[in-house]
């Protein structure tokens, strides 16, 4: 076991380096080339960016694949499965679809039908959806047209979410990696701790995606230099979802039972069994959660599902009052507990303290969400000694007659004529003055 794991490991390197590599010269070529579209209202970075850190992502996945086929243990993916080639074919035309779009926009239902086109690729070379787990049902074979059809609607849609969540600095690429590195714990035991051979190539893109998304982070993380546009985000997002249907619909279920040898064994195996019709979506919970809401609040102002707005998650934590980063990790956060919460069920679903460990996370998670609603104010003679956002306006600033006392003879101003606050790299908010929200919040009263 040992030696597969350095081969993982060695291709996991190799990727996150030529990725990492190759963003710095992709970022000029951005530059030279035109691909730094202005600031557009739901955006919240302050001057225009380059775009294009697909190119390099793409780089890395073909420098990923190239290497593990060489490896050892590796190389009897690429000999037992054609996976790995439907997932490349698949991967370069999302990839060039994003290119296109990233330099000259493409319209919303070209872009739907490219990703159909791209999943339908996959499909045509073996990579679908044969079966499905159902509890209470069994082991359901699907027809041609419904594997088809599951696996192009399973793959649109994490493209679609994945992209959705891409609107801060480094918080598309941090949440795919945590997901792709609970996904590869969970089909490495699969392969591995089951012996299922079929569960191999899930582990191997499982690697590569987190090559891709580690090598571009640092270029990517607030202030980023560069954007991963659409031909990144799509990218990460078709080869998520080809772990997925890998690993959901190419593994027999049943082969988990004769390897169990028990009717206790056999019962607890079958937990792992059900995990893959939950995984795919408890790895990318966060952004299917948001491209959901999305689509209701659209829908609901009578507005087109794929039109652009300022009302996803990310934009909600911005304007409770935390800073870039702190929505950043916030995000994370959550990320890292639905995956890893559901990898660590699937290993021991008979452990009560898993459970308890999650409830206790989920509330500590709750409590830093909410944080800046319970924002302390400083006494006047203590604010040297605390950051920006937790001081008051000063006395001699206020207007006279507009300053009221505390029962401990504090100054305090009215709420509605505090002065805003400039927001820094790392001030109550990323986005611009506070003003700049709380007129927003006066003119959409009704959400």
């Amino acid at each position: 076991m040992g030696q597969p794991v350095r081969e993982y490991l060695l291709t996991l390197c190799v990727t996150a380096a030529v990725t990492y590599l190759l963003t710095g010269p992709v970022r000029k070529f951005a530059i030279a080339a035109g691909a730094m579209p202005e600031i557009r209202a739901r955006d919240v970075h302050r001057e225009p960016t380059p775009r294009l850190g697909g190119i390099a992502m793409f780089g890395g996945l073909c420098a990923g694949l190239l290497v593990a086929s060489h490896l050892t243990n590796l190389k009897s993916v690429f000999e037992n499965s054609n996976e790995p080639r439907a997932l490349l074919s698949g991967a370069a035309l999302i990839w060039i679809l994003g290119v296109l779009d990233d330099k000259w926009g493409v319209d919303a239902l070209v872009k739907l039908g490219g990703q159909m086109i791209a999943a339908g690729v996959m499909v045509l070379q073996g990579l679908t959806i044969l079966w499905i787990p159902i509890p209470g049902v069994g082991t359901v074979s699907l027809t041609p047209m419904q594997g088809t059809l599951l696996t192009v609607a399973l793959v649109v849609i994490t493209i679609n979410a994945v992209n959705f969540v891409d609107g801060l600095d480094g918080l598309a690429s941090g949440m795919v990696c945590i997901a792709a590195a609970a996904f590869f714990m969970y089909a490495y035991r699969m392969w591995f701790g089951y012996g299922i051979e079929a569960a191999a190539p899930a582990t191997l893109f499982s690697v590569v995606l987190m090559g891709m998304c580690l090598g571009f982070l640092p270029h990517n993380m607030h202030p980023a230099r560069i954007f991963m546009g659409d031909s990144g985000s799509m990218l990460i997002g078709l080869v998520m979802a080809a772990g997925a249907v890998s690993v959901t619909g190419q593994v027999d279920p049943d082969l988990l039972n004769l390897k169990a040898g028990g009717l206790r064994e056999a019962t607890h195996a079958m937990v792992p069994v059900y995990i893959p019709l939950l995984l795919p979506l408890t790895v990318i919970a966060v952004p299917v959660a948001d491209l959901i809401l999305a689509i209701v609040r659209r829908t609901w102002k009578g507005q087109s599902p794929f039109a652009a707005d300022r009302g996803h998650l990310h934009h909600r934590l911005l304007e409770i009052g935390h800073s870039h980063s702190r929505a950043v990790l916030i995000m994370y956060f959550w990320s890292a507990l639905i995956a890893f919460g559901a990898v660590a069920y699937s290993a021991n679903n008979a452990s009560m303290w898993i459970v308890l460990g999650i409830v206790l996370l989920s509330a500590v998670g709750l409590v830093l969400l909410l944080l800046p609603r319970f924002t302390p104010r400083a006494p006047l003679w203590a604010e040297w000694m605390v950051p920006p956002r937790y001081r008051r306006v000063a006395p001699a600033a206020v207007p006279a007659g507009t300053v009221a006392a505390t029962e401990d003879g504090d100054a305090v101003e009215p709420e509605e004529e505090r002065e805003p606050v400039p927001a820094g790299l790392h001030g109550a908010t990323a986005i611009g003055d506070r003003s700049r929200f709380v007129g927003r919040r006066k003119a959409d009263s009704h959400r």
